[in-house]
This record gives structure tokens, sequence and C-alpha cells, in this order.
């Protein structure tokens, strides 16, 4: 509760400063004022209403609730970066013309410049809302080419289909789904890893809608690791019914993909956030490399990418990671970066590749902007090639 509390004490902050340059500095005539001012608090109390009622409802109950106040979360934010920075720049201009004795770049009384200066606020930020509502549920193909050392010749090319982040819940649903395994399948994989965050709910009220897992089709399986929000959602519940869709739950363990000497080891740890939630949960590296021939390639699947400060000492060639969306909606990446090593793309880190997906869906606004979501076909060479990726 005091975590609310304080999160819609920002976001209300933040609604504050949006409504005092859009409405009230430029002093919109009756009735526009009170209108905009009523669609402000409204839209303030659409937040903590999505987020309460959007994962205790079924869709398509939790749709209507939940799609409006997470859309405006987005818009909201959009909104606070594009005033920020318009702000900036009359501060700028301010300074310049009191420098060199010029006047802005409205003319007009005060309250006409200040009219004039919320019309260009609202454009900028309305086309930046438009953008990243329309670019919400566009997904790419991304496709990576990794060079691993020790990859057998015979598994030159082979290759691993990437889905992240879908977060089946509220405003993401079978239909979506049905279309991503489609566009999977039509890859022809050799393994495919979904690297957690797949869902936003509880098995009861989402299982309908991850039904079409069960038709994905991969020569060596498809495998998952948990991320952050199966903790959210009963991750027990859903490591059992994932295994009745074909779906292989890695816990702190490995398998090896290929046969005989044609062949390597893919390993895949519980998030991070486990640990918090016991019942012998939580990433264990240790554990799940424990026994292994050092002399075979390994990549890893680990929901954040953090977890490779772990993973590259234990000689861990690629991991596979998402988490950070990207970003999702420009400039939030500039914040996840604070916190995770790589926010998006294939990078070095010491010894080891990482790969960090986009991520296939989205959390919470139904938006994106900068980071589109994407399907990844990461190629395993087993050859030193430069690794590229191709969007």
């Amino acid at each position: 509760m005091r975590f609310l509390l304080v999160a819609m004490s920002v976001v209300g902050a933040a609604h504050l400063y949006v409504w005092l340059r859009l409405v009230h500095d430029p002093a919109l005539p009756s009735p526009w004022t009170a209108l905009a001012s009523v669609f402000f608090f409204a839209a303030w109390l659409s937040i903590p209403l999505a987020l309460n009622w959007g994962r205790r409802l079924s869709p398509p109950w939790a749709t209507l609730v939940a799609w409006p106040g997470y859309a405006w979360l987005g818009s909201i934010f959009l909104l606070l970066v594009t005033v920020l920075a318009v702000d900036l720049l009359r501060g700028a201009l301010a300074a310049a013309g009191w420098a060199f004795g010029t006047g802005g770049p409205f003319a007009g009384s005060e309250l006409e410049q200040a009219r004039a200066w919320a019309e260009l606020t609202a454009l900028i930020g309305g086309v930046a809302v438009l953008s990243a509502l329309t670019l919400g549920r566009r997904v790419v193909v991304r496709r990576v080419t990794v060079p691993l050392g020790k990859l057998p010749q015979e598994l030159d090319g082979t290759t691993i289909v990437q889905l992240s982040d879908v977060h089946i819940g509220p405003t993401i649903g079978k239909r979506f789904l049905s279309r991503i395994v489609g566009r999977v399948n039509a890859l022809k994989p050799d393994v495919i890893a979904i690297t957690g965050d797949l869902v936003d709910g509880s098995v009861a009220r989402l299982a309908p809608h991850v039904a079409p897992l069960a038709r994905l089709e991969a020569r060596h399986g498809v495998y998952f690791v948990t991320g952050n929000h199966e903790y959210y959602a009963g991750v027990d519940e859903w490591c059992a019914h994932l295994a009745t869709l074909g779906v292989r739950v890695l816990r702190n363990e490995r398998v090896s993909i290929g046969e005989g000497d044609a062949s390597y080891d893919l390993a895949g740890i519980d998030d991070l956030a486990g640990r918090h939630f016991g019942r012998g949960h939580g990433a264990d590296v240790g554990r799940a490399l424990a026994g292994r021939d050092p002399a075979r390639e390994l990549v890893l699947l680990a929901h954040q990418p953090r977890a490779v400060v772990e993973a590259e000492p234990a000689g861990v060639s690629l991991q596979i990671s998402g988490h950070t969306h990207g970003g999702q909606i420009w400039p939030f990446n500039y914040l996840v970066r604070l916190q995770q090593p790589v926010t998006s793309g294939l990078a070095r880190f010491g010894r080891s590749f990482l790969y960090v997906s986009n991520g296939t869906g989205y959390w919470g606004p139904p938006m994106r902007l900068g980071s589109p979501a994407e399907i990844t076909q990461l190629v395993l060479m087993a050859h030193p090639r430069p690794a590229t990726a191709v969007p």
C-alpha cells in the first residue's frame, strides 16, 4: 500500500506539471479548462484501476479495464518528457534572448506566447503518443549471427529462435500469441527459447490464451526459463502447466542439444527475483553447470541480462536474455541501463556474448517507441566470424 501511495504521488506530480503547461498556463476558455481538468483527474485514477484490476479480472473484462489506464500511463510519460524538453528549449531561448537582446520565437502578449508554446507541446506530444500506440503491436524478426569457437562444425548455422517478455495478460491474448507461433514455426528453428515474463496472471485465467504454445515446432525442443513476472502469477503452477504444452522448463539445469559429438549444452536458470519466493527458487548458475565438460559449447538462458556477471566467469559463451524490453518507450531505456549491463542487442561481456531481446510483447502501456518488439533468430556459427545483427 505504501508503494502504491508513493507511486501515485509521483504520477500525480507528473499530471500536475503537464496540466499546468497544457491547461493552466494557456488559460483555455471556459468550459475547456474545467473539462480538461476533469479529464486529467479521471485519467490519473484510471492508472491504479488498471494496475489493480487488470490482473484480477479475466479477459475480455480485464482488457476493458486495463487498456485505457495502461495507454494513459504511457501517454502521460511521453507528455511529461515532451513538456520537460520544451521547457528546456524555452529556457535556452530565453537565456539567448537576454544575452543577445533578441525576442523569442513567438510574438504577442505573455498569454499568447503561453498558448503558442502549449500548442507546440501538445502537437509534439500527440505525435509521440500516436506513434507509440501504432508501433505497440508491430513485431519484427531480428536475425543475429553469433560465432562460437567450441561449436561443432556439424552444427554450423544451427538456430535458436527466442521469444521473450510476451506478457500474456490484460491486453495481450490468444490471437496475438497464435500469430507469433505461426511466424516462429515458419523460421523452422532447431531450438525455441522462451526467456521469461510469458504471463501476467494465473493459470486459471490465462490457460486458454497460452494454448497456442502447444503448436510450436522445433527440431530439438522448446525451452523456457522463468522471469520475474512468473513469480507474481503462481510460478509453480505455470511451470507445471507449460510442461503439458510440450515446453521444457529449465530450472537451474542443462540439456544437450544435438546428437553425440555434434551437440552443445543449453542451460537455463531461474530468474534472479526467484530467491525472494523461497521453495527452492532462485538463480543458481553453479547448479546448472555442475559436472559439465568445459570442452563443450555452452549457451545459457537467463531472463535478466545482469546474470552475465556470474555466467561469464563460469564459462558461458552466449547468454540469451530479455527483461529490459529495450526500454519499450524512449527515453526510458536510459533508466533501464542503470540496472542492466545491456538493454538491447548483441554485446561482448568479457569472454561471453550477451544477447538481449527487446521482447515480443510489452508490459503495461500498449506502446513502443524506439525499441520494436521482436522474434529473434539467433544463428550459431562454428567459425570465428564477426557477430552481426540484422533487423
